[in-house]
């Protein structure tokens, strides 16, 4: 299911942002946008399949940059704020500016031309490399700067850490992956508007970390899982499906508030535990 995987994409770039670096981001919506949008303009220009996704990667990769500067001088809710801004002030540029089609959106865009088998598998290898590479980022030397930047910042500053640049590189990271998910959302939709990039979808995404265990690579993974799935196994619910979801998500903050990955962990150590008494 693609859908699946995009949002595995988005929840991995999110993660890399607020749960490796610490730095809180409710605008991812806005990235995943401007990389369909590239998209889309690049590919209704004639501009071949492969040639559209580094152009898109480094150009939303740039832009997350760009939005990081502000995380130089503001933190915490200031940030958050920001970042809400930035979605809010996408949305308005492309609901008024025919070159993005408005409020009608962008239609008309070219097949991947890899059939849809060809893009599934193609958007599955992607997922892997990322996942791949995010646990390789995480025990690397960068990660163990962004967790320390996000443990303490002032105490990463003292033993001479290059905040600023740690930061920079935590957004363009971030905003790149979600802006590989613009494309992928570009060629299997092949139609957008502005509808699919607003706020919600930010909420949505921070939901997923959150649920999953914001830091956690698998827990994050699996949140985009079962929250992207989760629609259709409640289907039966009908307009009740929105209120089940609120009720889960109150019970998993309530009881584990580290999401997925918390609750997975405990039951391995009851698994461990148990085998220990038995032995």
């Amino acid at each position: 299911m693609p859908l699946v995987g995009i949002n595995i994409l988005l929840a991995l770039g999110l993660n890399v942002i607020a749960g490796f670096c610490g730095q809180i981001s409710l605008g991812q919506a806005a990235f995943f946008g401007m990389g369909a949008y590239a998209s889309a303009l690049l590919a209704l220009s004639g501009w071949p399949f492969w040639a559209v996704l580094p152009i898109v990667t480094l150009l939303v990769g740039l832009c997350g940059v760009v939005v990081g500067l502000v995380s130089l001088r503001v933190r915490d809710d200031f940030l958050a704020v920001t970042t809400i801004a930035v979605n809010f002030l996408f949305l308005g540029v492309i609901r008024k500016n025919e070159f993005f089609g408005g409020e009608v959106g962008l239609a008309g865009i070219p097949a991947s031309g890899l059939g849809q088998l060809g893009f599934a598998i193609f958007i599955s290898v992607l997922v892997a490399v990322s996942i791949a590479f995010c646990v390789y980022l995480k025990k690397s030397w960068l990660g163990f700067a962004f967790t320390s930047l996000a443990e303490d910042e002032a105490a990463a500053r003292a033993i001479a850490i290059p905040v600023p640049v740690y930061k920079l590189t935590a957004f363009f990271i971030g905003c790149a992956m979600s802006g590989v998910a613009g494309f992928l959302y570009c060629y299997y939709s092949r139609f957008i508007n502005p509808d699919a990039f607003g706020f919600l979808v930010s909420v949505s995404i921070v939901a997923i970390v959150v649920i999953g265990g914001i830091g956690s690579v698998a827990g994050v993974t699996a949140g985009a899982v079962l929250l992207t799935l989760f629609p259709e196994v409640f289907r039966f619910a009908g307009e009740y499906r929105q209120l089940i979801f609120g009720a889960l998500l109150l019970l998993v903050m309530r009881f584990s508030p580290g999401g997925i990955a918390e609750i997975a962990m405990r039951v391995v150590e009851r698994a461990g535990n148990r085998k220990a008494q038995i032995a």
